[in-house]
């Protein structure tokens, strides 16, 4: 006997959508992604719902931080390189020095955010902003997938 399926139609009133962001990155840092993601969630025109961000990488994450005062990021990427060093005794190096750090740092940070949409926007703080967080040393093409739920 089969189980349940995976994926059931949305309750009536329910709509969602999906769509992939790519953000060109230039090597270890953080990458604004939040005006895009205003963007998608208005343009799906729910008025209420949950947006979820999925970063499909294992080397890049997603993160909710200040936007204003570039300080901040500034002292996070600090922070990180040297809690997750590059000249550390890793095992995994198939791609280079940076390769294993940046799984490190992807697994203490985030490769998922859930927002909540109210009147057709994210709910974001007065000072919050979006960020994908690179931590390859080297530009990359990152590939964020962006799906709302809602009505």
């Amino acid at each position: 006997m089969a189980g349940p399926p995976l994926f059931s139609p949305s309750p009536p009133g329910l709509r969602q959508t999906v769509e992939t962001l790519v953000v060109a990155t230039h090597g270890q840092g953080l990458v604004e992604i939040t005006a895009p993601v205003l963007r998608f969630a208005s343009a799906a025109g729910m008025h209420t719902g949950l947006l979820t961000l999925w970063c499909r990488h294992s080397s890049a994450s997603l993160l909710v931080q200040e936007n204003v005062d570039p300080s901040v990021r500034a002292d996070l990427e600090a922070f990180l390189d040297r809690l997750v060093p590059e000249d550390g005794r890793y095992a995994h190096a198939d791609e280079g020095a940076d390769d294993m750090p940046a799984h490190i740092r992807t697994a203490l940070t985030q490769a998922s955010l859930s927002l909540p949409v109210v009147q057709g926007a994210p709910v974001l703080g007065t000072w919050q902003g979006l960020y994908l967080w690179e931590h390859r040393r080297h530009p990359h093409r990152r590939e964020v997938v962006l799906h709302l739920i809602g009505e």
